[in-house]
C-alpha cells in the first residue's frame, strides 16, 4: 500500500469539479443553467465544482456537452476520471468507525506531499504509537466503543502512517503545544514510549517536530488545532482542515489558506527551532513518572 501517492478518490473528484468549473465558466454557463441540464440544482453544481459528492457518468457527459466540448478522446478521459473518483478508497473498510465527514480528509492526507499541523491535545495522529492511539480512543465521549472497534481505529491509523515510507514520502510538518505531549494518555508506560517514538521519528528527513513550550507568553493559534495539506498535482488547491466535535470544515479559499499558512509561519519562527526538539523531547522522558518497583 505505501506505493506512489496516486491521487485517491477525494483528490481525484477536487480535481473533477474544478476542471467542470473551468469549462462551464469558459462557455459562459451559470451554475442555475447547469444544474438545469442534469435535472438538478445550482447547489448541486456548487457541490460538485468542490468535490464534495460523487459524480454520475450521465451528468459529467450532460455537462460536457452543455459546455460545447466535442472532442471525443477529452471527453472520454473526464468520464474515466468520474469513474475513478467514485473508486471507494483503500478507507471506506473503517467506515464504520469513522464519520463520513472524516472520510474527506483520509482521501485529501493520502493525496498530500505536505502536511503541516497544529496539535493542541494530542500526539499528531501520523505520528502515535498503537497504545496511545488505542488510549486517545477509549476517550470516546460516549463510551460505547467496542474493543472491535477501538482496534479497527488502532488499524487505521497504522495505515494511515504508510504514507511515510511511499515513494515520495510524505512531509510532515507539525507544531504541538508542550502540555500534551506531557499528558498521561494511557498512564506513564504508554507515555514513555510515545516520547520515545517522536524521538525516532524526528530522525526522518521527512518529519519535521516543533514543540510550544508550556512558558509561552501566548501565540496567533488560539482558535485551536488545525491541519494544512498541499498536494503535488496543480489542479488541486492547499486545503485547511478544521475537525470539531460532530463535523469537520474544509477551506480552500486562497484568502483562508494564507491566513492559516501564516499563522503556521508565525509559530514556527516564535518557538524553538526543530533542532532543539530531541532535548525537549528527552526533557519530558525524565519527567514521566516511572513506576514502583
Amino acid at each position: 500500500m505505501a506505493g506512489r501517492n496516486e491521487p485517491g478518490p477525494t483528490a481525484l473528484r477536487i480535481m473533477l469539479g474544478a476542471h467542470l468549473r473551468r469549462l462551464r465558466e469558459r462557455a459562459g454557463v451559470s451554475r442555475a443553467d447547469a444544474g438545469w441540464a442534469i435535472r438538478g440544482s445550482e447547489s448541486k453544481i456548487s457541490r460538485l465544482e468542490l468535490g464534495r459528492v460523487s459524480f454520475k457518468e450521465r451528468d459529467v457527459l450532460d455537462l460536457l456537452t452543455l459546455y460545447d466540448v466535442r472532442d471525443e478522446p477529452e471527453r472520454d478521459r473526464l468520464v474515466q476520471l468520474a469513474r475513478d473518483a467514485n473508486t471507494p478508497g483503500w478507507w471506506h473498510q473503517y467506515g464504520d468507525v469513522t464519520p463520513d465527514w472524516f472520510d474527506a480528509y483520509l482521501g485529501l492526507e493520502a493525496a498530500a506531499e505536505l502536511i503541516r499541523t497544529y496539535e493542541i491535545q494530542f500526539v499528531p495522529g501520523l505520528l502515535q504509537i498503537p497504545e496511545y492511539t488505542r488510549a486517545v480512543a477509549q476517550l470516546s465521549a460516549t463510551g460505547d466503543r467496542s474493543d472491535v472497534e477501538i482496534e479497527q481505529l488502532v488499524a487505521l491509523r497504522r495505515t494511515r502512517q504508510v504514507i511515510f515510507d511511499r515513494e515520495p514520502p510524505v512531509k510532515l510538518w507539525a507544531i504541538v503545544e508542550e502540555s500534551a505531549l506531557q499528558r498521561p494518555i494511557g498512564g506513564p508506560e504508554v507515555l514513555r514510549a510515545q516520547l520515545n517514538a517522536l524521538l525516532e521519528a524526528v530522525k526522518r528527513p521527512n518529519i519535521t517536530l516543533q514543540i510550544i513550550p508550556t512558558t509561552s507568553a501566548g501565540h496567533a493559534a488560539s482558535g485551536g488545532a488545525f491541519t494544512v495539506l498541499r498536494f503535488p498535482k496543480p489542479d488541486l488547491p492547499d486545503v485547511v482542515y478544521l475537525e470539531h466535535f460532530t463535523s469537520a470544515l474544509y477551506l480552500d479559499k486562497r484568502d483562508d489558506v494564507d491566513a492559516y499558512t501564516k499563522i503556521l509561519d508565525t509559530l514556527a519562527a516564535s518557538i524553538p527551532p526543530p533542532q532543539e526538539t530531541p532535548a525537549l523531547l528527552k526533557a519530558l522522558l525524565r519527567k514521566v513518572r516511572r513506576p514502583k518497583p
